[in-house]
């Protein structure tokens, strides 16, 4: 897949979100990267303050930041273009859950993860 499908996927599955939550997204940039930094097995990373813990302190920081790896998941999904699609989906719904103060034991639990 080129750069402008695999954006496609990730801002779609952005869209896909109720248009209040996605409203109540603050201050986290999404990107696409080519790899994880030194080798881990990742397909995404989310790096921040997860809203639930926000408080009065918070302000004037530079955005919290959900990286999507291209490098993983073409190499674990890009035979097939539509899982492609679907697992960037996944992957990004993932790392906004954690922006939100959701813990990878509970998306476990609801059977998310």
């Amino acid at each position: 897949m080129d750069d402008v499908d695999f954006e496609r996927c990730a801002q779609d599955a952005l869209d896909s979100l109720p248009a209040e939550l996605r409203d109540y997204m603050s201050n986290v940039a999404i990107v696409i990267e080519d790899e994880p930094p030194d080798g881990q097995p990742l397909l995404g990373l989310y790096q921040g303050v997860p809203m639930t813990r926000r408080g009065s302190f918070y302000g004037a920081v530079p955005p919290d930041k959900i990286s999507i790896y291209r490098g993983p998941l073409e190499r674990h999904y890009g035979a097939d273009s539509e899982r492609l699609c679907a697992e960037i989906a996944h992957v990004v719904l993932h790392e906004v859950a954690h922006h939100f103060g959701i813990s990878d034991e509970r998306l476990r639990e609801m059977g998310r993860y």
